[in-house]
């Protein structure tokens, strides 16, 4: 299942480049079909495979393992809502809602009856599903509130992006970046513990700027950059031969959390007015969400594909999803940058790292999946 959601993530992926270079739907349509029918539907399923890990439990129940397509339905709900015009999305906003809500309880649940104390990560894991859920409940104020729209769709938009996909990314990318390289990072842990309460809070005070008072979006700034701050330095430290290769899942890692640093900024612009949030929207999927996704699928497709013990079929694949990865990196930050800045041309720029990517999925799986025998 989590293979089959990580190559409709990268479908979703082109597919919505393609709608927004030829100008057929309004911005709002490209970006929810990766947002909702993309994203929300792959986190979940990533969820699904590592909070056994991080509390040293069982595999899920078969009714947790629903929550990941039923988002995808309720995701394509959305997108199908967008691209109607007839913008009533309660059925897909209710659907998310109550598999969101069922999806925390699961997780409190294992926490408590975790082996020992759970992996931090976990909390940052409950606090991005609360941010989601708190990003739907913003949508279904609007039928009671219709006034306050714009307040709502900026509430809406910021605890999705920062809080929900943000909090997701950044705790996976710390105890994925190890992994990759193959050296640990022996502060993970104490730092991912120390630093939730740091973007928690400047996700909600960034949120909060958005909808009601704007000067709040320097502090949510300064509540962001310290977490990030240590993770950077850390990496520097620790990982800095690996993430300058041109080849290998770390370079997109890397490129992922500069990216993501880019956004922060751009996101200030747009609490003042002085960015389009389509394009900062569009700015977030190029600059941060496709190196994100390229590079954590570079590590773990392979293990989705074919779990259990790691063989050198295995590595022949992360070398392969791998090669190149600083090249197509670069073409995601530079598209996403002129993107985000107003000139939506950029976005040809992303669409070439993206192209490059499927091309040697597509290679991949073809040379090690369909012609060769486990």
């Amino acid at each position: 299942m989590l293979a089959g959601f990580a190559l409709l993530a990268v479908a979703v992926f082109a597919g919505a480049a393609v709608l927004a270079m030829l100008h057929a739907f309004p911005p709002v349509v490209p970006i929810h079909l990766v947002f909702a029918a993309g994203i929300m539907p792959l986190i979940a399923a990533a969820m699904t495979h590592f909070i056994p890990v991080l509390t040293r439990s069982s595999t899920p129940p078969i009714w947790i393992r629903l929550i990941p397509p039923l988002l995808l339905i309720a995701g394509g709900l959305a997108f199908f809502a967008f691209a109607a015009a007839n913008r009533d999305f309660r059925a897909a906003v209710y659907l998310a809602l109550a598999a969101a809500t069922t999806f925390a309880i699961w997780i409190v649940h294992r926490a408590v009856r975790a082996v020992g104390r759970p992996h931090p990560c976990l909390n940052w894991y409950l606090a991005a599903i609360v941010c989601l859920i708190l990003a739907l409940l913003a949508i279904s104020a609007m039928a009671f509130w219709p006034q306050h729209y714009q307040t709502l769709k900026r509430l809406h938009l910021h605890l999705n992006t920062l809080g929900f996909i943000g909090l997701t990314a950044v705790s996976t990318l710390q105890v994925l970046m190890p992994t990759v390289v193959g050296r640990p990072d022996p502060g993970v842990a104490a730092r991912l513990r120390k630093d939730l309460p740091w973007v928690v809070g400047g996700t909600l005070l960034i949120a909060l700027s958005a909808a009601w008072f704007r000067p709040l979006v320097f502090a949510g700034l300064l509540f962001w950059l310290v977490p990030l701050f240590h993770l950077g330095q850390t990496w520097n430290a620790l990982y800095r031969r690996e993430i300058l290769q041109c080849n290998g899942a770390a370079a997109s890692l890397a490129a992922a959390y500069a990216g993501f640093c880019v956004i922060l900024i751009l996101g200030a612009l747009h609490a003042f007015g002085l960015l389009n949030p389509a394009d900062a929207a569009l700015a977030f999927i190029s600059a941060f969400l496709l190196p994100l996704v390229t590079g954590a699928l570079s590590q773990l497709l392979p293990v989705w594909i074919r779990p259990g013990v790691q063989t050198a079929w295995h590595d022949e694949m992360r070398q392969k999803l791998g090669a190149w990865s600083a090249y197509r990196s670069l073409f995601f930050l530079l598209g996403g940058v002129l993107a985000g800045s107003g000139w939506r041309g950029g976005l040809l720029i992303s669409i070439m790292g993206l192209l490059l990517f499927m091309l040697q999925l597509a290679a991949a799986i073809y040379s090690l999946v369909i012609c060769r025998k486990p």
